[in-house]
């Protein structure tokens, strides 16, 4: 099986887990995604499974991509998406549900962060900033960024003011808290990026489970 689908962020609520201990959760709706095609390594040259997820008009689609869903007899979709993994048991035209993940199992979760246009640094790099009183005349402003004579120039990533979020973003190792397939909807514990109604790419976490040790 392939190891990750697309779905689409709902928003947050709180769930009791079976301790009675109360967990922030996200609520996610995951697919169901459809097997639109199957690459191989003969062929393509990797092997790979290209899913679509959310379905769109006709009337909305190019003509490259109508003859794309035409080759498999299938509605044009909104999303696509290529995921690696065993192959061996995807078929053409298959429909994949949210029980591809279960309970307890970690997961990585990608999504596009919210944008927040230019900020200062005071935001963008948690700069403590000046006294705002006693007529300081340094409240929010960087500060120095370099020195005149030597390099005469600003270094290079120096932390300033600019664009903010809008940026792909990955959490990695997030628990599924609940599985709900007849609704296709992931219970994931904590916060993933985007807003709401964004698109999600999860996939199975990639970490394994680090073991501590003990220090004498």
């Amino acid at each position: 099986m392939m190891n990750g689908m697309l779905g689409q962020k709902l928003g947050m609520t709180q769930f009791y887990n079976d301790k009675g201990k109360l967990i922030p959760v996200t609520i996610i709706q995951v697919g169901p995604c459809k097997v639109i095609q199957i690459k191989s390594l003969e062929k393509e040259g990797y092997g790979a499974v290209q899913i679509a997820f959310e379905e769109k008009k006709k009337k909305n689609v190019n003509k490259p991509l109508t003859g794309h869903f035409g080759a498999v007899k299938s509605d044009p979709y909104r999303f696509l998406k290529e995921f690696k993994g065993d192959l061996s048991d995807v078929t053409l035209g298959q429909i994949v549900y949210a029980d591809l993940f279960a309970k307890g199992e970690k997961i990585d979760v990608q999504g596009t962060s919210k944008g927040k246009g230019f900020q200062g640094v005071m935001k963008r790099h948690h700069f403590a900033g000046g006294p705002a009183t006693h007529g300081s005349m340094f409240h929010r402003a960087p500060g120095s960024i370099g020195a005149s004579s030597f390099p005469s120039r600003v270094w290079k990533n120096m932390k300033m003011g600019g664009h903010m979020g809008d940026r792909t973003v990955t959490i990695q190792s997030l628990e599924v808290i609940e599985v709900r397939k007849e609704e296709n909807i992931l219970f994931v514990k904590g916060a993933v990026p985007g807003a709401t109604g964004s698109l999600l790419v999860l996939k199975k976490g990639i970490k394994t489970t680090k073991t501590t040790k003990k220090v004498k």
